[in-house]
């Protein structure tokens, strides 16, 4: 009886709700939306524009959590005013992203029907791989005391499709960046002639001699046929003699190629060596690509 009573009491409190206020949780993401005069039967997160319930990322996805149909604004002249604030913080509680006021570019307000608002962020520094974060999402009416809120615990993960070995050296970051596409690649899918940069940020471990370091840099690449379709012994030949300034090197260490007037044979298999000419310091990061 005491089950049947509790039951009954629950739904009657969520059946009140729905007037002014309403609380909402995703059991399998772990997404939270409350709302206060503000409602959305529909909010959901997308990577690479697919739904998903997914509460671990990969770094350098972008996340976008939508809004659709948000419905309780004020409306004057038929148009509705929203403003968005969000906010990313570690584990910690301190504040890695923030952003407030989105939105409010459009002074004359909105008259999108349903409307859809969206909130996204990229996973990328200062968010860090292996590291657990809260996205919290605030819309609120610039015509009333309407709000609705929606907070998402998450957490990165590095790509798995880099392979690293290191010797005597640590690093912050390491990722995969297309200059056509203007993002961090995931997948392992690029085109011919994209200019497709390997990135190691953080990298330590280098022999320091008057604040400068002198690194070496190959760069290989195979296809199935463990044919060499690229080959460059060392691009950071002049570095190797008058030395990098340390801070220049720590920040971000790149090497980039492109395929370009021929075919290959999928998957390519592509691989840098960074090492230390005035060490045994050295690290080998490798990846897989599928050319389009």
């Amino acid at each position: 009886m005491r089950t049947i009573i509790s039951t009954i009491l629950f739904s009657f409190l969520l059946a009140g709700c729905n007037f002014s206020k309403s609380v909402k949780k995703d059991l399998i993401s772990g997404l939270t939306s409350k709302g206060n005069l503000l409602t959305c039967d529909n909010v959901y997160l997308t990577v690479n524009n697919e739904k998903t319930t997914s509460n671990s990322f990969i770094y350098g996805e972008m996340i976008y959590m939508v809004f659709n149909d948000i419905q309780g604004f004020t409306k004057e002249n038929g148009n509705v005013f929203p403003l968005m604030d969000l906010v990313v913080t570690g584990i910690s509680g301190d504040t890695v992203l923030f952003a407030d006021n989105i939105y409010s570019d459009y002074n004359d307000g909105m008259d999108f029907t349903p409307l859809q608002l969206t909130a996204n962020i990229s996973i990328v520094t200062p968010i860090r791989s292996g590291g657990e974060y809260t996205l919290s999402v605030k819309i609120r009416d610039r015509k009333s005391e309407g709000t609705f809120s929606s907070v998402l615990k998450f957490t990165v993960k590095a790509n798995d499709k880099i392979k690293t070995e290191a010797e005597g050296t640590t690093f912050d970051e390491i990722y995969l960046f297309s200059q056509g596409k203007d993002k961090v690649i995931t997948d392992g899918k690029i085109n011919f002639d994209d200019n497709i940069y390997i990135m190691v940020e953080g990298l330590k471990g280098f022999t320091e001699e008057n604040g400068l370091v002198y690194p070496g840099l190959s760069l290989y690449a195979f296809d199935s046929g463990n044919d060499t379709v690229l080959k460059n012994d060392n691009l950071f030949s002049e570095y190797s003699e008058k030395g990098v300034a340390v801070s220049d090197f720590t920040s971000r260490v790149s090497a980039h190629f492109k395929f370009s007037g021929t075919e290959f044979n999928n998957p390519l298999l592509v691989e840098i060596i960074v090492w230390d000419k005035k060490s045994n310091s050295k690290i080998k990061v490798e990846s897989e690509f599928e050319l389009e």
